[in-house]
């Protein structure tokens, strides 16, 4: 597929637009012509569809691809990937295990489209030994996956991308900017006039057509995670696309959305993915965590 993307000039700012990683994607920019602009955004675009390429688990040219078919054998990772699998480390550790990349296997029985059967308890049992990042044996920059284990970053990269991109245009920016993947942003600070950007907190009930109400940002990154967009309903139960590694069922109990607000964006998007993995507990935890977050 061509990649492309737009440039949308508003009253005040600039507006990029383009996907990646299944989402569609914006970036904000307060600059005088549409030249820089379209270089900005040209910049971002590439950077996104670089970092897709390089850690889709859909594609068979890349690391990931290498280390999920390495059949148990010993992988060399650059440094890009092995930050990234430092921080999987560190989540997997800091959610006593709750965040698991290595629980991707789970989708082989799990489908989030219409119709879709639930597996049975036999079926899932099959496959939880294949499931453990303690499992894996990781000294930077070597990867061991045992065979019929395999790792997934998708519930890293978006997040990872949104802060490469914001720190990529702001070498060349004196101005602040908001790089938006999919509800998934970055603010680098406050606009020209002096005022916070404003940003909508979808209503999870009625997503992509209502908000709930809106956050003025003056710097840091927001992620939300839920199950509005994939979820299924058996016999009137519904059923989350957000999966207990442990189990290999579906989180209980957890919200229907979760924002949070933080540094950056892939501090949010781990604190949110956190506090829906915690379930019922989801505000005890992010209570405990001291950042401003909402619970839907």
């Amino acid at each position: 597929m061509e990649h492309s993307f737009t440039v949308e000039k508003r009253a005040d700012h600039w507006i990029g637009r383009f996907s990646a990683m299944n989402s569609p994607c914006e970036i904000l920019l307060e600059v005088d012509s549409r030249s820089a602009a379209e270089r900005l955004v040209k910049s971002a675009a590439r950077e996104a569809w670089r970092i897709e390429a390089k850690f889709s688990r859909y594609r068979d040219d890349n690391i990931l691809h290498r280390i999920n078919h390495a059949q148990g054998q010993t992988v060399e990772v650059d440094s890009e990937t092995a930050n990234l699998l430092d921080f999987a480390d560190q989540c997997y550790r800091l959610s006593d295990g709750r965040f698991d990349i290595t629980s991707s296997v789970l989708r082989k029985l799990w489908s989030f489209k219409p119709g879709a059967i639930i597996p049975s308890q036999q079926e899932i049992d099959k496959l939880l030994p294949h499931i453990g990042w303690d499992k894996v044996q990781w000294q930077r920059p070597f990867i061991t996956l045992p065979a019929g284990m395999e790792i997934d970053l998708g519930g890293l990269g978006k997040e990872y991308a949104v802060d490469r991109c914001a720190q990529l245009l702001l070498q060349h920016l004196d101005t602040s900017l908001v790089v938006n993947f999919g509800g998934d942003l970055y603010v680098s600070g406050l606009r020209r006039n002096g005022v916070p950007w404003r940003v909508g907190i979808d209503n999870p009930r009625n997503t992509g057509k209502q908000t709930i109400g809106e956050l003025h940002i003056e710097k840091g990154g927001l992620t939300t995670s839920g199950d509005a967009r994939r979820f299924i309903e058996v016999d009137g139960v519904r059923y989350s696309h957000i999966l207990n590694p442990r189990t290999g069922w579906p989180i209980a109990g957890a919200p229907r959305s979760v924002t949070v607000v933080a540094n950056t964006c892939m501090e949010a998007g781990m604190l949110s993915t956190f506090a829906m993995l915690y379930g019922i507990e989801a505000r005890d935890f992010l209570e405990a965590q001291g950042v401003p977050f909402w619970l839907n």
